[in-house]
C-alpha cells in the first residue's frame, strides 16, 4: 500500500499507511510498532493487518520517528516516548478522527499507554510485548535490556562485541535496513518516568508472549489499568506478535468494544 506523510508538531515528516476495511466497523484501528521495526514488519509481515482488515476494520499503521519511511534525525533530543505519543495524537488530528482503537507493541505499547492517559479519542486500547517493566521502570524492562547497552550494540562494528540479549534487535535493524544511528538516539531518549495508568479509561487488553522476557508479570500491568484484560499467546518477544492468536485476540477485542460482539470472553486477571 502507498504511504502518506504528515508533519509532526516539531516539524518532522512522518509516514503512515491506511488499509481500508469493508465498513463493518466505523472505528479505525491505529497501530504503533516496536523498536527497530516499522508498520510493514511489525504489522503486515506478521499477519495482523490482514486479520484486522478481514474482520472489517480500517487500519492505520504509523512509522514512528526514527523508523521506516519517517524522518530519522540522529539527535536524541528529537526522540522520547512522549514525543512519539504527541505524534499519534497529531496523526488523529491530521486524519480528523474523533475516536480510534489503538494498539502498540513493545516500544509502541509504551507510546500507546501514554497516549491513552490524555487523548480521550482512544476508545479502546491493546498493548503487547510489555509487562511489569512499565510498572517498575516506566517503560522498557531494564532488568532485561539496558537501552545504553543496546545502543552501543547496534553501533558496534564487531558482531562479537554485541551481548547476546542485544543481537535479536541488531538482526531486526539489519532486516529492516534501519538507520542505526537514529535508533541509538531513540534508545538514549527512552522513557523512565511513571505512566499515569490510573488515568486510562478505555477498555484495555494486555497481550503477552508466554516466553517474552520483556513482558514478564503482565498481570501486574493489567491490574494497574482499570478493568484491563490479559491474554497470553505463544512465543517470545520477537515471535509472539506473529502468532495467529495475537491477531485474533486483537480483532475480537476491538470488535467487542466497537459493536458489542460477544466472541471476546476473557476474564480480568486476578
Amino acid at each position: 500500500m502507498p504511504t502518506t506523510k504528515f508533519t509532526a508538531p516539531d516539524g518532522l515528516r512522518l509516514s503512515y499507511t491506511v488499509w481500508e476495511g469493508d465498513g463493518r466497523h466505523s472505528r479505525p484501528v491505529v497501530l504503533h510498532h516496536g523498536f527497530a521495526a516499522d508498520a510493514q514488519v511489525n504489522w503486515v509481515g506478521t499477519g495482523v493487518v490482514r486479520t484486522l482488515v478481514e474482520a472489517g476494520f480500517t487500519v492505520i499503521g504509523l512509522d514512528a520517528r526514527g523508523h521506516g519511511a519517517s524522518d530519522k534525525p540522529h539527535d536524541a533530543t528529537c526522540y522520547g516516548h512522549d514525543a512519539m505519543a504527541r505524534d499519534v495524537s497529531a496523526l488523529l488530528d491530521e486524519l480528523g478522527l474523533d475516536e480510534v482503537s489503538l494498539a502498540g507493541y513493545s516500544m509502541g505499547a509504551i507510546v500507546a499507554l501514554i497516549v491513552a492517559t490524555t487523548d480521550k479519542r482512544v476508545r479502546c486500547l491493546a498493548v503487547g510485548g510489555v509487562g511489569a517493566g512499565v510498572i517498575d521502570f516506566g517503560g522498557v524492562d531494564t532488568r532485561v535490556v539496558n537501552p545504553e547497552q543496546l545502543a552501543d550494540g547496534l553501533l558496534a562494528e564487531n558482531h562479537a562485541d554485541v551481548p547476546a540479549e542485544v543481537r535479536p534487535f541488531r538482526r531486526l535493524a539489519r532486516r529492516t535496513g534501519a538507520d542505526v544511528a537514529a535508533l541509538a538516539a531513540v534508545l538514549r531518549a527512552s522513557h523512565h518516568a511513571p505512566i499515569a495508568l490510573t488515568a486510562i479509561t478505555a477498555p484495555t487488553l494486555v497481550l503477552a508472549g508466554e516466553r517474552d522476557h520483556l513482558a514478564t508479570q503482565p498481570e501486574r500491568l493489567a491490574v494497574a489499568i482499570m478493568g484491563a484484560r490479559l491474554v497470553r499467546v505463544p512465543g517470545d518477544h520477537m515471535t509472539a506478535v506473529a502468532d495467529p492468536a495475537f491477531a485474533r485476540a486483537l480483532a475480537d477485542f476491538f470488535a467487542y468494544s466497537d459493536t458489542g460482539e460477544t466472541r471476546f470472553a476473557i476474564s480480568s486477571p486476578a
